[in-house]
This record gives structure tokens, C-alpha cells and sequence, in this order.
């Protein structure tokens, strides 16, 4: 079996933010999958979902559908079917644009959406739960899953009729429906995590209950031959829990999972399990794209260039992030604006990603607007407090050298061995950061609404994904109550806000500064030395 998985629109190896090639996307995948077929015809190939949104293609296609501009079959469909999949897990994501770009998708594809756990009533034609097919005289059965906790991020106009089965028990039910079927092998196709730590086997801390139930699944059901799966965007070349087979490809189209599966007859003749192996193949610099792959994409690139290239906001003035990491500037605050509006939120995180970032006085493209966010992290609203803002700030502030009153005004202050992009700001709150304390010590005259911030003040925070699962320190973060999540990435929104205010910000509200005086063009003479 062959298998990819979150692969959000990527059809070709490019970078649609920096113009650059990048090794991913469908028409490397299909290089790889054509190789694989070329050794051994006896294959199948699946997708485990989140296939028809992420990317810019994707969304200027849905766009353009939605509008009337074109009535061109789904892109990822169009390419998943000249590749020969045979099957697709359906993920959360494909309902981002509504049941009716969800269902021209599914119209336009040559073989089966599964997703046994979903309730469709008359909302949509329903999934099939799984898909049997003989493959060299074997009889494989693959069982579609969907994580059911869409409802939690989805507008309810984009699922409204629909509900999801726990996974547990949509496996029990789909089981004994293909007891007639007789299967010699049976797999497990979802779009769900793992749900706990790979080496401790602890919980997530971060997951939303019943959210990512891989685990719980080979731990109920040890008679499942492998499970593959998705939504959690990394890369799992082969685990066994309870002698079942988990495997996980990494996401955009990056790797394709295998998984070779040897056989014997028993005494009845049947077909018996008597191993299974799985490997990561992984799309690099060199994996040649697949010309038919390209070709068909051609129209659809066109026309994403040509959006992405479109001027969507003003800026009235030059745009720098040369003194982001030492005080107050547009450019990060920009980004603090849009986490604020769309997650609800009374404070935000967020670091400056490119010190070198520049944006020209005049319009603005979508794609430059995009760029200012590096990765692709969603957006998350975290239930906290006063303390944990506090806690935040003392964490990045290790950013800075503790520098004596002497000191401070020839340096070195930066700790080169803290990437520049760990140094995070806040907007909701007004503070201060003297150089002069130890770490730990840092942060003074905190504020929120002009008083001081109380530890124990409730705050909604707005942080991306990366942060909430604890990294670079923010373990704060780690396990706080998720309350909302964005289900697109940053820069997504960040585009798609300031496309609708117009106009770029053109100056900080200045929130925060460094202590002591005089700090601040210390450290850009240093850091200007360092570039």
C-alpha cells in the first residue's frame, strides 16, 4: 500500500511566497509512485485527507469557482486521478469551503471519498465507509476515518446536517459489516492523529479530546493489519502499538508512506498476515516532477500567479524589520492586529520571523503580505491569565544578555544561542524589559488596560500553534485550554485581513520598550555588526 496524506493543495514544487522550488507537492509524489508500480504492480494508493485546501492554488481556484470564472475540474482531484489513487480519507479540511465546493470536489474524483464515521443525513450523499478491492487474488479492505471534532472548528454553515461517529466505534460497526466481505487484509485510512507521546505513550497535551484517536484504535482493534494516518503533520516511518502497524507521512505532498504487507496461504486456503514493513519515501531537490502532473496544473498555476501578483493593500510608508527584535515596529504589530480580530483574542504573541523583511511604500501584494509569516502555523486562542503573559515575556526576554548599568552601552547584549525568531512580543498589554535584571527578572510595569496586570487576571491569548504545544521554552502555554483554533495557517490570515482593511499600519503603537535608556542603539549597532 502507498499512501500521502495533509497534502493542502500542493501540486507542484514551489514555493508560492518566495517563487523558489521546493521539494513537495503531487507531481514529484507521482514520480515516486510511478517508481514504486514500475517494481511491483501489486499496489494500492490512498490519501488520508486534507487534500483540496492550504495552498494558494487551492484557494485562488475556489475562488474563481465560487465566482463563475471557471468551471475546470478541482486541481488536486484532476491530479489524483491521473495518478491512479484508489481511495481518500476525508479530512477536516475539505470543508473549509462549504458542502458545495466539498461535493464538485468529490464529483470530480475517479474513485472513492471514505469516511465511516460521518453522519451524513441529507446534507450530502453519504461516504462510503471502506473500500474492498482484490489486489493480485488478496482480498484488502481499507476503512475510512475522519477526526470528529470538526464541529469545534468549522463554521456551522459549512456542516450543517452533519455529525461524526467516535472512530472506535465506526471501526466496531464497519468490522462486522465486512465480516460478509471476508477480507484477507484490513487497513485503517484516517484522517486523525496519534493522540499520545510516540515514546511515553502519554496523552497529548494539546489535543482536543477524541480529536487524534490512532492509538486508541490499534490498542481496541490488534486484528488490523496497518493503520495510516494524518492530520498532525509529521512524519512516523513505522510504530507498533499492540502488534499493529502505524505509519504517518509528512505533509505537502513530502514523503509517500509504503507499506509491503507478506502473506501465506493457511490450511484453508486463505490468505494469512505474516509481516508487514513500512518506509518513508521522501520527495528531495532531485525527484524529477512528473510532466503529465505539470501540465494539467498549467492553467491553474497561471492563474495563481496572476492573483498572487495582484495588489490587495497600501502601505504609505517603507515597512522594516531591521530593529523588530529591540523595539516596538509595524510589522509585527500588523501581525498582532489580525491574531487579535480573528481569535477573539485580548493579548497576542508573535515574533518577527525575517529582520532582513522589507515592504515597499505602495501596493502590497497578497503574496507579499503572505510572506511576512515564514511557517506554517495556525493560529490558536488559549484560555490564561496574568501570570502566564507574564511568564511569556521572561521567556523571550532570554533573548536579550543580563547587562550591568556600565555595560549596556557597549555589549554584546544578544544570546546568539536563542534564534531570533524565539523572541516574542505582545500586543494587548503594555510592558517594559530592563536589561539590567537577571533572567527571570526582566519584565516591569506590566499592564492591561492601563492598571496592573494581576497574575490572576483571565486572558483569552492568541498564540500560533507552535507556541501552544510548549516550544522554545513557552512551556506556559503547554496544556492551557485550547479554545479556538484557526484550521488555516497565519499567513493565510494575515493576507486575507489586511486585504480587506487596505491599508498597512504605518507606525507602532510602541507598547513595550527596553531598559535602560540608550539599550536600543546598542543592540543595533550589534546586530546591524552581525548581518
Amino acid at each position: 500500500m502507498l499512501a500521502t496524506t495533509d497534502t493542502h493543495g500542493q501540486l507542484l514544487p514551489y514555493d508560492y511566497f518566495t517563487k523558489q522550488k521546493a521539494p513537495r507537492g503531487l507531481a514529484e509524489i507521482a514520480t515516486l509512485v510511478d517508481s514504486v508500480r514500475k517494481e511491483t504492480k501489486h499496489t494500492l494508493l490512498v490519501d488520508c485527507g486534507d487534500t483540496i485546501q492550504g495552498s494558494p492554488l487551492a484557494s485562488v481556484y475556489q475562488v474563481d469557482r465560487r465566482e463563475g470564472r471557471t468551471r475546470a475540474p478541482e486541481p488536486m482531484m484532476l491530479a489524483m486521478n491521473a495518478i491512479g489513487y484508489d481511495a481518500m480519507a476525508v479530512g477536516n479540511h475539505e470543508y473549509n469551503f462549504g458542502l458545495e465546493a466539498l461535493q464538485a470536489a468529490r464529483a470530480a474524483a475517479r474513485f472513492p471519498w471514505l469516511s465511516a464515521n460521518t453522519e451524513t443525513g441529507a446534507a450530502l450523499p453519504p461516504f462510503a465507509p471502506y473500500l474492498v478491492k482484490t489486489v493480485a487474488g488478496v482480498k484488502v479492505a481499507v476503512i475510512g476515518l475522519t477526526t470528529p471534532v470538526i464541529p469545534q472548528w468549522e463554521k456551522p454553515e459549512h456542516i450543517r446536517g452533519l455529525s461524526w461517529l467516535d472512530p472506535v466505534t465506526a471501526v466496531r460497526r464497519t468490522l462486522a459489516a465486512l465480516e460478509a466481505e471476508r477480507p484477507d487484509v484490513v487497513l485503517v485510512a484516517i484522517h486523525g492523529g496519534l493522540g499520545r507521546d510516540p515514546e511515553t505513550g502519554a496523552p497529548g497535551p494539546n489535543d482536543t479530546p477524541g480529536e487524534n484517536p490512532v492509538w486508541a484504535l490499534a490498542e481496541t482493534f490488534p486484528g488490523l493489519t496497518a493503520v495510516i494516518f494524518g492530520h498532525t503533520h509529521r512524519s512516523e516511518p513505522g510504530r507498533r502499538v499492540n502488534g499493529v502497524l502505524l505509519v504517518q507521512p509528512r505533509n505537502w505532498a513530502m514523503e509517500l508512506a509504503r507499506v509491503d504487507v507478506a502473506l501465506e496461504r493457511d490450511a484453508t486456503g486463505r490468505f494469512r498476515v505474516v509481516g508487514t514493513t513500512s518506509r518513508l519515501l521522501p520527495v528531495t531537490a532531485e525527484t524529477p516532477p512528473d510532466p503529465r502532473i505539470v501540465a494539467l496544473a498549467a492553467p491553474y498555476q497561471e492563474e495563481t500567479e496572476r492573483s498572487l501578483d495582484t495588489p490587495v493593500a497600501l502601505s504609505k510608508v517603507e515597512l522594516s524589520g531591521a530593529r523588530g527584535r529591540f523595539e516596538d515596529i509595524a510589522l509585527v504589530d500588523l501581525i498582532h492586529e489580525a491574531q487579535l480580530q480573528y481569535a477573539g483574542a485580548q493579548v497576542s504573541f508573535a515574533s518577527l520571523f525575517q529582520a532582513q523583511l522589507k515592504v515597499r511604500p505602495g501596493p502590497v501584494t497578497r503574496r507579499e503580505l503572505a510572506a511576512i509569516y515564514l511557517y506554517e502555523n495556525e493560529l490558536y486562542a488559549v484560555e490564561g491569565d496574568g501570570r502566564m503573559v507574564r511568564e511569556a515575556l521572561e521567556n523571550s526576554a532570554r533573548y536579550y544578555l543580563t547587562c550591568p548599568e556600565a555595560s549596556c552601552s557597549h555589549g554584546p547584549l544578544v544570546d546568539h544561542g536563542i534564534p531570533g525568531f524565539n523572541f516574542d512580543t505582545a500586543q494587548g498589554v503594555e510592558y517594559e524589559l530592563d536589561l539590567r535584571q537577571p533572567v527571570g527578572k526582566r519584565v516591569t510595569n506590566l499592564r492591561y488596560h492601563g492598571a496592573p496586570l494581576r497574575d490572576e487576571q483571565p486572558l483569552r491569548i492568541a498564540v500560533n500553534s507552535y507556541r501552544a504545544a510548549g516550544s522554545a521554552g513557552y512551556t506556559m502555554f503547554r496544556g492551557a485550554k485550547v479554545v479556538w483554533r484557526s484550521n488555516r495557517e497565519i499567513r493565510e490570515l494575515l493576507a486575507d485581513y489586511w486585504g480587506q482593511k487596505k491599508e498597512l499600519p504605518a507606525k507602532p503603537d510602541g507598547n513595550w520598550r527596553l531598559l535602560p535608556p540608550g539599550v536600543v542603539e546598542t543592540l543595533a549597532r550589534e546586530e546591524s555588526g552581525a548581518r
